[in-house]
């Protein structure tokens, strides 16, 4: 099974006050902002080049009943999952959860650019969320 780092997510309350900071330390932010209805976020990636290098993905939440306006509202700003791209998210699944992992999600989703995504438990991972990707 095939991995690597595709993103880290950081909450943020305004897309464009979070990306300042990145921007000014040359990080090349992509073209449009998307909206995930389903998550309730608004996003944005920046990265160091084009091409296949890990980014920075900033959220906004579109309210403070979403998962992170939740998070904001009880953690503040700041890194809030680090996510993982794998080959056969359906495969990765059922190989964590066959070793004892706790999957928030047991199915995929549908997150950013329609890529499919789950999420690991923080319980099973010393506190950090993890997001899984399939592209």
């Amino acid at each position: 099974m095939g991995i690597r780092l595709d993103h880290i997510g950081i909450a943020v309350n305004d897309l464009q006050q979070g990306a300042k900071f990145w921007e000014l330390l040359g990080l090349i932010p992509s073209k449009e902002t998307e909206t995930n209805e389903e998550q309730g976020v608004k996003i944005l990636f920046l990265s160091t080049e084009q091409g296949p290098t890990p980014n920075i993905e900033l959220l906004e939440p579109t309210g403070p009943n979403t998962p992170i306006g939740q998070f904001i509202n009880k953690r503040g700003t700041g890194i809030q999952q680090l996510a993982f791209e794998v080959d056969d998210i359906a495969q990765m699944i059922s190989h964590l959860q066959s070793n004892g992992i706790e999957m928030i999600d047991e199915i995929p989703k549908t997150g950013a650019g329609g890529n499919k995504i789950a999420f690991v438990h923080p319980k099973s991972t010393g506190g950090v969320l993890v997001e899984l990707v399939e592209k």
